[in-house]
């Protein structure tokens, strides 16, 4: 096979940075060695960690070891926001400006750096700043996510932060040490709604399988172990969960599919990309209870008929990504991973991935793509994961939420868990909560409890709007704020709860750059597969941009026309719910807050 391999030679620290996540050379022959294609995207994190950059070099390096033509694999690095293809200094600071940090002041932020350190992107004193999507820290706008490559590479995010922080944190080479997570439910709630999910987050040391194992920690999988993939597989069907990431497919029918598949080998994927904006409940969950995802995640292998699993988390989630490993590292030393798990004779591995942003490969096939060394790049369905998953096999995948609830089901059984939430809607559910509100932060209430409910648990003093259920979600105004949170009562309304994103907006922050930023988002995050999305989200950005700026073309009756069309195509013709989803906002401002069209709905 003629490689036409890059021309420019490696250097030592190129090679070595290469060598250090791949399998020792061999003489294998090049089919053979494309089975470790999956290894393409930890090389390219390997060497934009070492680098700060994904050189010529070393990206040639990479395609050799794997027998790649480099075409493909230059191709995979230019799909992800956090790669460089371009020299960039080792230490950058990525400063969020999406929605919950726009609406906490990041345009002032950004200009700010602008004047005092130069513009996002230029080099100064071996650093740069550069502007970010959603960093998943909206509960503490804004953020930002400071990255240093080099022998000992070092990544972390924080906030709130203002300019002189970030100058400060840059300078030093070193931002301020984690924040704890932010439950303000557990003080001001009056113990109302016990929780479920959250009860360890804050309180139980992350980092020490002991301590969660004394709270409660592995009773779910011993007991999984004991009764039987039977009798996981009923509790779960009879608990009525369904999936947290917005589709809210039951999770007992997707299990139970895989469990009757003949095909082997079958995987469990978790699905921790969480890139919504506006979305950090699985963020939370991973850097503060990150051996329950490890649980839950053994608990579906052994009960499908899974041997290995992949926990694919957020690039943005440097604290998420080594909690995990550590965890994983722990279980497996212990016996409650890897052989014979807890002596019961069976066997379930996990292996940890790292995304690289991009917001489209929380599609779950598009994930699987990006795991196996592709594009993330949606497929199209059917085949369903469940027949045709991740590397052509049966397939679990849940995000961590989904995964979470597990835990409680089997300790307390399906009549317990149903005695929380509505017939419709069992259960709890977490809320993402930022914007303009005096206690932002993550809260667990179960299933029915109305809007305003929350929004007054969190300080909303004069809220206008709301953002439910993330870019992908709904505006509610303030005559929707009744609507009982569940998925029945937010359908019937025409709206959903999607991710869980409840971002609370009032009249200090103006609309129109907010819809101009979501139109920005959906069009750089389209991943240009399919011809409605990667075309519709580019139109719908100019034509919001002209509406924000008071220059629409013709008449706004004319400009209504076409936005509703342009909807209306990307939603009949996308592939993946992206560009299907991609207009829902805008249109629900337009229709609910008369937002873009001073006339109001007509």
């Amino acid at each position: 096979m003629d490689l036409r391999p890059i021309p420019t030679p490696p250097t030592d620290v190129e090679r070595a940075a290469v060598d250090a996540v791949l399998p020792p050379p061999s003489d294998e022959s090049w089919h053979q060695a494309l089975g470790r294609r999956h290894l393409l995207l930890p090389g390219l994190h390997a060497i934009q960690a070492r680098l700060g950059w994904v050189s010529p070099g070393a990206l040639g390096y990479l395609c050799t070891r794997l027998h790649l033509p480099p075409a493909e694999a230059y191709g995979v690095a230019t799909f992800y926001a956090l790669f460089a293809l371009t020299e960039r200094p080792p230490v950058t600071l990525h400063v969020c400006d999406d929605l919950a940090c726009l609406a906490a002041g990041a345009p002032a932020l950004t200009a700010e750096l602008t004047t005092r350190v130069g513009a996002a992107g230029e080099t100064r004193d071996g650093a740069a700043w550069v502007r970010s999507p959603c960093l998943g820290m909206c509960e503490r706008a804004p953020a930002a996510m400071l990255t240093i490559a080099g022998p000992a590479p070092s990544a972390q995010a924080w906030g709130p932060i203002d300019a002189d922080a970030a100058i400060t944190a840059v300078a030093a080479r070193q931002a301020p040490a984690p924040a704890t997570a932010v439950v303000p439910q557990r003080g001001r709630d009056g113990g109302r709604y016990p929780l479920r999910l959250l009860a360890r987050v804050g309180v139980v040391d992350p980092t020490d399988l002991d301590a969660y194992r004394a709270h409660g920690g592995y009773t779910a999988l011993r007991i999984a172990l004991e009764r039987g993939p039977a009798f996981v597989l009923r509790e779960v069907a009879d608990a009525g969960l369904v999936g947290r990431g917005g589709a809210a497919f039951p999770t007992g029918r997707k299990w139970a599919a895989v469990a009757q598949a003949p095909a082997r080998p079958k995987y469990v994927v978790c699905n921790a990309d969480e890139s919504e904006p506006g979305t950090f409940k699985d963020r939370v969950l991973m850097e503060d209870d990150p051996f329950a995802i490890v649980e839950a995640m053994t608990i579906a292998g052994t009960t499908v008929g899974a041997e290995l699993g992949f926990l694919y988390v957020r690039g943005e989630y440097p604290l998420a990504h080594a909690r995990l490993a550590g965890a994983i590292a722990q279980a497996r030393a212990r016996g409650y991973l890897g052989d014979d798990i807890m002596g019961k004779g069976v066997s379930f591995e996990i292996e940890l991935r790292q995304g690289a942003g991009a917001y489209i490969c929380g599609e779950e096939t598009a994930l699987f793509a990006s795991v196996e060394g592709f594009r993330g790049e949606p497929r199209t369905k059917p085949p369903f994961p469940v027949e045709v998953g991740l590397f052509g096999r049966p397939t679990v995948v849940n995000n961590v939420e989904t995964l979470a609830n597990v835990l409680p089901i089997l300790v307390a059984g399906a009549t317990a868990y149903r005695a929380a939430g509505t017939a419709g809607s069992p259960g709890t559910r977490l809320f993402c909560v930022s914007g303009r509100v005096a206690h932002p932060g993550l809260y667990e209430l179960p299933f029915g409890v109305p809007l305003a409910e929350l929004l007054a648990l969190a300080g909303a003093v004069a809220p206008r709007a709301v953002l439910l259920g993330g870019a992908a979600g709904t505006f509610v105004a303030a005559d929707g704020f009744d609507v009982p949170l569940t998925f029945e009562d937010t359908r019937r309304v025409g709206a959903t709860l999607g991710s869980g994103v409840v971002l609370v907006l009032d009249d200090g922050v103006a609309i129109g750059p907010v819809l101009e930023r979501l139109a920005r988002f959906f069009r750089d995050e389209s991943c240009g597969q399919c011809v409605p999305c990667r075309v519709g989200t580019v139109r719908q950005e100019e034509l919001v941009r002209r509406l924000v700026r008071g220059a629409p073309h013709g008449s706004l009756a004319t400009e209504r026309v076409v936005l509703r069309e342009l909807g209306q195509v990307m939603r009949d013709a996308s592939i993946c719910g992206l560009g299907q989803t991609a207009s829902t906002a805008i249109e629900s401002a337009v229709d609910k807050l008369g937002a873009l069209f001073p006339a109001g709905p007509r």
